[in-house]
């Protein structure tokens, strides 16, 4: 009696699951190359964004910058018997600054954030000391005096700039700049100063159009700043900050307090003014996360979609025994690609929150679809549908969040992670 084995069929390496994913994990390194595309297309757009940002702010105004005002008296040096200018600040500096946004400018698809401002100051200064320099009296030109403001700004100046200084109403011209930089001068005609009394009160407002910053150096020996504006997500930095703060949805308001002894700066100087930008104190008014930032921390996650969404199409595979072709994952991932095009683009013309529904379902749908020829069942079709709008709502709450876009995303993971963990225990990892 002959007893027959029946060998099961020899399964050649390439149909073996382990031949399957590592095809599945080079296509989805392949598709990285038109996911780093994408990328700098987002960069690309982003940079001709700044470019044009840039050239229609520049007609409108720049960053404000502002510094003073300076009183400046002419002395002629004992020693040298050379002709020098000294630079007095103020003793008290009050400030009160409104910002107001106006309608963004447009060119073309790119719009510019800018912005009105009416800057109120007043404040007095104090009979200035040439002891210190071992100046005489009668080299002072007390009758020449004048007052100095230095900006970046004054093409964008909204009117005339006038103070009242005493008893006395002063305006303002531009002159020529003897040092090599940014930044302009206004200064007035000249007065006689010894015609104030001991404490020189002034008062004066200037009104800018700018864009993007508020800057202010702080001069006073005691300077009190408010400024206050509708725009809600300002950024404040510079060398010092707010002293206190409100932010509401319909704008902010701050208020800065700065003494002498708070800043490295003297209150008076001799022969040449120094520029002192690097002291001043600032509130930002830009978009803090605009729409083609956003563009590009979600296409960050491009490799995280692309991976998971071919997951689960291979442990459905394992799971149910259905063939599916690397063609067929091809597809399917260029697919998933699409997805940061559509994005990009639709944000362009809108918001990207609608942008980002507008692609996400679209190619929720083609690839819904497109698995119930695959797989051959509505069954599994609908749940890549639902898994893949998890995926893209998980990212998109990431991609809103700040602070806790780290902790969320961590947790996301790690359930994502236990999940996969879970479905793919019974695979048999030997056929």
């Amino acid at each position: 009696m002959e007893t027959q084995f029946q060998q099961e069929p020899k399964v050649s390496f390439f149909q073996t699951t382990t031949a399957k994913m590592i095809m599945v994990g080079i296509l989805t390194l392949v598709l990285i190359i038109p996911l780093a595309l994408v990328q700098e297309l987002i960069v690309e757009r982003s940079q001709r964004q700044k470019e044009v940002i840039t050239e229609t702010t520049a007609k409108w105004g720049n960053s404000v910058y502002f510094y003073g005002p300076i009183l400046k008296v002419p002395y002629k040096d004992p020693m040298t018997g050379a002709n020098n200018y000294a630079y007095f600040f103020p003793e008290e500096l009050n400030n009160k600054t409104e910002v107001t946004m106006v309608k963004p400018l447009e060119r073309s698809i790119y719009k510019s954030n800018v912005f009105t401002t009416k800057m109120q100051f007043e404040g007095n200064y104090t009979t200035p000391n040439f002891v210190s320099k071992g100046i005489p009296a009668e080299n002072i030109y007390w009758n020449r005096a004048k007052i100095m403001i230095r900006t970046t700004n004054l093409k964008s100046l909204k009117d005339e700039v006038k103070m009242k200084i005493g008893n006395q109403n002063l305006a303002f011209e531009s002159v020529a700049n003897n040092v090599n930089d940014s930044i302009e001068s206004l200064e007035t005609n000249y007065f006689d100063y010894k015609t104030m009394e001991s404490q020189a009160s002034f008062n004066f407002t200037i009104s800018f159009n700018g864009s993007k910053q508020v800057k202010i150096v702080p001069i006073g020996k005691t300077t009190d700043a408010k400024m206050t504006s509708n725009w809600n997500s300002p950024n404040f930095n510079g060398n010092f900050s707010p002293i206190s703060r409100e932010i509401t949805d319909k704008g902010f308001e701050a208020n800065w307090k700065v003494l002498h002894f708070n800043r490295p700066f003297a209150q008076h100087y001799f022969e040449s003014l120094p520029e002192l930008g690097k002291y001043a104190f600032a509130a930002d008014f830009i978009t803090p996360v605009d729409e083609y930032q956003q563009n590009e921390r979600a296409s960050k996650y491009g490799f995280l979609v692309v991976g998971l969404t071919f997951l689960i199409f291979f442990l459905i595979q394992s799971i149910s025994k259905i063939n599916i072709h690397i063609f067929q994952y091809s597809m399917i991932g260029i697919a998933l690609i699409m997805f940061y095009t559509l994005l990009i683009s639709i944000t362009e013309h809108s918001t990207f929150s609608f942008a980002y529904l507008v692609a996400g379902a679209s190619v929720i749908v083609l690839i819904s679809l497109y698995s119930i020829s695959i797989l051959k069942d509505k069954k599994f079709p609908m749940f890549i549908g639902a898994s893949l709008s998890v995926l893209y709502t998980f990212i998109y709450v990431i991609i809103q969040l700040e602070d806790y876009a780290l902790l969320v995303g961590s947790i996301g993971l790690f359930l994502i992670l236990a999940a996969v963990m879970y479905f793919s225990r019974k695979i048999e990892w030997n056929k």
